[in-house]
């Protein structure tokens, strides 16, 4: 699937629909360069998971790791600092990853042979010139995760 979004409003709203069809032991990993609004993207997921207002979610760059109380837990992880595979694992964040709860990443290339079967996966990109525009892919990967993108009403995004 592919999206334009044109602006905050937009991607506020994907986000929560992606937050609502979230079930158990989910993984999220989304891409993009620095500026491409993945935390902006997580925030909504968080909306739509009912995580309340007064849980602001943050980038976890220099934590690492998040946590939020909603529907499910939200792992939010930043994998940014880490340089491969082995920090992420000496860094315990392989205890989230698939957990329950819904595990939402940024800069999930660290993770190297680590990476769930069944995930969906996220590319924002800035589109050149714009400051609040996004194109935004979702790949699914695994046959439940084609499934339930069926789920998603792209009409009420736009």
């Amino acid at each position: 699937m592919e999206f334009f979004l044109p602006d905050l409003a937009a991607t506020a709203k994907l986000g929560q629909q992606l937050g609502r069809i979230a079930q158990n032991n989910d993984v999220f990993l989304l891409h993009g360069a620095l500026g491409a609004g993945k935390t902006t993207l997580t925030q909504a997921i968080a909306v739509g998971l009912e995580v309340p207002p007064e849980q602001y979610v943050s980038s976890p760059s220099f934590a690492l790791l998040n946590e939020y109380k909603g529907r499910l837990p939200l792992f939010h992880l930043d994998c940014y600092r880490l340089s491969g595979e082995e920090d992420v694992e000496g860094a315990g964040l392989t205890d989230y990853i698939g957990s329950t709860g819904l595990t939402v990443i940024e800069w999930p290339d660290r993770l190297g042979s680590l990476l769930p079967l069944e995930r969906l996966d996220i590319i924002l990109e800035t589109v050149e010139g714009e400051t609040t525009r996004r194109r935004c892919i979702i790949q699914p990967i695994g046959a439940a995760w084609r499934e339930r993108m069926k789920t998603i009403d792209a009409d009420s995004i736009l």
